[in-house]
């Protein structure tokens, strides 16, 4: 079920020309281990000026979108929450167009969910998203990803970009915490 619902969104976004990744919970199983997670989480690569393009995308995917204003909800949070009403599951469409996540979406890959081609974000991408995240359930799924991915990930390409985000003054320990994940 999630599966279809993830082709539909994503078939909307590429007919409206959005780019886009999934991200989150749904980005780890392909990377980590198993777990349950009933959300999809969209980075897109627009600006809320873009909403009624991504309230098109919730009509035809059969999301309900949640803010009961959504104009001013998605512009002071840059989120755009949805739901599927028959399987209750929650998309949360996120407005972004950093210089960070214009390349993390250019580095999507596309893997075929029900014979169409998704974008998920790149498994290094993924493990910088975690690591901003910090909390322990992200700090656990890096975990699981370095593991499985040890041998393909490229460290060199995450090590800069969280030494990129540690400038952020409540980041500044993101690099010496991924390090010190390599290291267990």
């Amino acid at each position: 079920m999630i599966e279809e619902l993830i082709k539909s969104i994503a078939q909307c976004l590429d007919q409206d020309k959005v780019p886009y990744m999934i991200i989150g919970g749904q980005a780890v199983l392909l990377y980590g281990s198993v777990r349950l997670t009933r959300d999809i989480d969209i980075t897109l690569g627009v600006d809320t000026d873009k909403l009624a393009i991504i309230e098109g995308v919730c009509r035809k995917a059969e999301l309900k979108i949640l803010p009961e204003n959504p104009q001013d909800f998605a512009r002071d949070t840059k989120v755009l929450p949805a739901e599927q009403s028959k399987s209750r599951i929650r998309v949360d469409f996120i407005f972004s167009f950093t210089p960070y996540e214009t390349q993390a979406i250019d580095r999507a890959k596309k893997i075929q969910i029900n014979d169409y081609p998704a974008k998920f974000a790149s498994c290094e991408d993924v493990i910088i998203h975690k690591m901003l995240a910090a909390r322990a359930v992200d700090i656990e799924d890096v975990k699981n990803m370095l593991i499985k991915n040890k041998n393909s990930v490229d460290l060199k390409y995450i090590e800069r970009w969280l030494l990129e985000f540690s400038r952020i003054p409540e980041h500044e320990e993101i690099l010496e915490r991924f390090n010190g994940l390599l290291k267990q």
